[in-house]
Formats: C-alpha cells, sequence, structure tokens
C-alpha cells in the first residue's frame, strides 16, 4: 500500500494479505492523532496552540508521546536534534506548507542559535510545559519517525511489518519471502536501481538537506537548522543512512550526522550504530556494522 502525508510519500507492507486491513486501520489512527496534535501547519492543531499559548500548558497524550520522542533525540545527539529551532525555519522562508513555499525575497534575516529542548521545561510525568516568549516549537522530523513507529509496534503481534515513511523505515519481523529488502535511495527519487539490503526488526532513516529545499533569492536553503547557528545546515555529506533499533533514534543520528560533518562516523561508532554517508563527490562510507549490499 502506499500513501503521502505532509508531502512525503509513504508505503505500508506486511506478512501476509489478511494482516492489511488492521494494518491500514492503525497507519489511519496514527495518522490522525500525530496531525492534530503536531502539524504546525493547522491552526487547530495542539502544537500551534502550544506555540501560541503562554505558561504552564497542560498537554494530550499523544503530545507527551511525541515531546519525549523529541527529547529522546535531542539527548542521542547532544542536542543537535533540537525541535526548537522553528524561528529559524521561519525566517528562512519555511513559514508555510512547503509545497506553497516557491522563491523567497533575500532579504536579511537575523538567525539566532536554537533555545534548546530544556528551554522548554517539559515535564511528562506532570504532562506539562511551560512555553514562554523564548521558544516555539517544529516537530516534523521526529514525529515523522515516530509515526512509522507506533504503526509498526501496533501491527507486529499480528505478523511482519514494514513502515515508510519519507526515507524512516521502520520493520517488525519478516516478509512473506524473508527479511524485507530495503533500497537505499539518496534523494525522493527512487529510481529502482538503489542498492538494496535486508532488515528485519529494526529501522532505517537518511537525512539529506539536499531534499526539501527552497530558494531565497540565488541562495539555496535546506530545512536541516543548525541549531548552534541558526542557519541552514553545511555539510560535506549530501545524505546519511542510519541503521538503529527504532526510526527515531535512527532519524535522530541520520539528522545529528549532517551537522557533526567530519566527525559525523566517530560520533555514529561511539553510539555503536552502523551508517552509510554519501559525499558531495558520490563517495560512500560505511561506518560500523552495515549490512552487505545488493545491486538491484
Amino acid at each position: 500500500m502506499n500513501f503521502s502525508i505532509w508531502g512525503l510519500s509513504g508505503s505500508l507492507h506486511t506478512e501476509r494479505e489478511g494482516q492489511m486491513p488492521f494494518a491500514e486501520d492503525r497507519l489511519n489512527h496514527w495518522i490522525d492523532a500525530i496531525d492534530r496534535a503536531c502539524n504546525r501547519f493547522r491552526d487547530d492543531s495542539e502544537i500551534s496552540r502550544i506555540n501560541r499559548g503562554e505558561g504552564v500548558v497542560a498537554l494530550s497524550d499523544m503530545m507527551v508521546c511525541a515531546l519525549a520522542a523529541a527529547q529522546r533525540a535531542s539527548e542521542l545527539t547532544g542536542g543537535l536534534c533540537d525541535p526548537t529551532v522553528l524561528a529559524s525555519l521561519e525566517a528562512l522562508g519555511y513559514d508555510r506548507d512547503y509545497d506553497s513555499i516557491g522563491i523567497i525575497d533575500d532579504a536579511p534575516v537575523q538567525l539566532l542559535p536554537a533555545p534548546g529542548f530544556a528551554a522548554l521545561d517539559f515535564n511528562e510525568t506532570a504532562r506539562s510545559v511551560v512555553k514562554s516568549a523564548t521558544w516555539r516549537i517544529d516537530l516534523g522530523a521526529s514525529a515523522k519517525a515516530l509515526l512509522a513507529d507506533l504503526v509498526a509496534e501496533d501491527v507486529a503481534p499480528t505478523g511482519g511489518v514494514v513502515v515508510e515513511i519519507g526515507g524512516d523505515v521502520s520493520a517488525k519481523g519478516r516478509g512473506s519471502e524473508g527479511p524485507w529488502v530495503i533500497g537505499i535511495a539518496e534523494t525522493l527519487a527512487i529510481t529502482g536501481l538503489e542498492s538494496r539490503i535486508a532488515l528485519e526488526n529494526g529501522a532505517i532513516a537518511t537525512s539529506s538537506n539536499d531534499v526539501r529545499t527552497w530558494r531565497r533569492g540565488q541562495h539555496v536553503i535546506g530545512h536541516i537548522i543548525d541549531p548552534r547557528t541558526g542557519d541552514t545546515a553545511q555539510s560535506p555529506y549530501r545524505a546519511v543512512t542510519v541503521i538503529d533499533a527504532d526510526c527515531v533514534g535512527a532519524n535522530a543520528f541520520a539528522t545529528a550526522a549532517l551537522l557533526w560533518g567530519e566527525d559525523a562516523g566517530w560520533h555514529i561508532a561511539q553510539a555503536g550504530r552502523s551508517a552509510r554517508l554519501v559525499r558531495r563527490d558520490g563517495s560512500v562510507e560505511f561506518v560500523g556494522a552495515w549490512p552487505r549490499e545488493e545491486a538491484a
């Protein structure tokens, strides 16, 4: 089954055909729940109300789950996966749905380091944040990964399942003929010629700042923001793919790798993950126990 959400393509596959109705139900359930909580382009979403609010804000179960995932991503990456970069995203032009951005005038903007996740004063037990004028949040990256994980986890008791959303893949169990076969793409343009690896009970995420870009005058802006500067990320790598136990972790490390620069391999190895890093010249570097790749 193929689908689209938030301007991204996705797919859902199950080990047996009989699982698919239940899998589709869980996919639609979590898409609706996360969209209502985390879609900053909906005026009636919970994240929009939080960003407009002030003081102690009570959170829904879904938002607690989404913020806990974002907090984990931040902690795994030393703060480089940061939901408080919204001010920079908007200043650089991502203040509307991506498909509506177009070309933006290259007017001067003031870009500042992001406040960091700690600024939220998130209390998971009390189900609250303390909203102040110093921060607003965007949960796009971690929420996308969380969606894949939640669907896969719900469907797994019925058999093997794999969920892919915009380059984030969460797999449980096996397919009808063995481990899931996953193509490793560097862009959203799928040719069918991508190298492939086998995966079961794990997750893969690919990040690239060359995908989902827009122009400010003559400058190309990518959607990944460096929270240390508030500016669009600059990296020696055009794409990074990471394998982890779940999509939230894999996405966090893949995103942070673009910001770690030449130290990305060291950080990923120290964290015990494996990765595939593609440099600007097309050369490929492997970190950790990256599985054997097969040609398409």
